[in-house]
């Protein structure tokens, strides 16, 4: 199994004026520093929760067929998905009917389930990556669909790589953030499939 992203997110969950009340930080010279920590926070956030926040798309990469009826799309929550393509030996590309399958975008992680009566294509996939089902997933457009505690594990990373811009000793303030920031993103984690 193999995840890539096709397209990130246009909006970050937390603004630039968010992130600079947070760090106490006035004027325009370190704007691009905490931009950067933004995307950074959220990278870690998403990473760590198996999830994506603000709509993205995705595509997942699989050897084979499962064995059984269902493929678990990872990164909810799950939005849609936009297609199923298959490869056979010759490298041909074919698509999956949407009658064939049904979108399960309620249990989380989500799930793609053939419908009744239906079976994966008969045939030999090529011996990699033969399948790829592409899918959009996140809470929403905008920042404000995203969970609160989302936003204040990213802050608390932010204010603490703006103050630690170097690799920090361990130390007791590294663990309290390490241990405040897990705490707040531990209880929607997702355990990789």
């Amino acid at each position: 199994m193999a995840l890539k992203l096709i397209t990130p997110p246009d909006v970050e969950p937390v603004s630039l004026e968010e992130a600079k009340n947070h760090c106490r930080i006035d004027g325009n010279d370190e704007d691009v520093l905490i931009t950067s920590l933004i995307v950074a926070a959220r990278e870690y956030c998403e990473s760590f929760q198996n999830r994506a926040y603000i709509t993205q798309t995705w595509q997942l990469w699989l050897d084979s067929w499962p064995a059984g009826s269902v493929i678990p799309i990872p990164r909810p929550p799950l939005q849609s998905v936009t297609g199923v393509k298959y490869y056979d030996t010759n490298d041909t590309e074919h698509t999956l009917a949407a009658t064939d399958y049904f979108i399960d975008d309620k249990s989380e992680p989500g799930r793609l389930a053939l419908s009744y009566s239906k079976a994966w294509p008969a045939g030999v996939l090529r011996p990699t990556n033969g399948v790829c089902v592409e899918f959009t997933a996140g809470y929403g457009d905008d920042a404000e669909a995203v969970p609160q505690k989302v936003k204040q594990a990213m802050l608390l990373l932010i204010g603490h790589w703006y103050e630690n811009r170097e690799a920090a000793i361990a130390g007791t303030i590294s663990r309290e953030i390490e241990f405040a920031v897990r705490s707040l993103l531990w209880l929607d984690r997702v355990v990789p499939i």
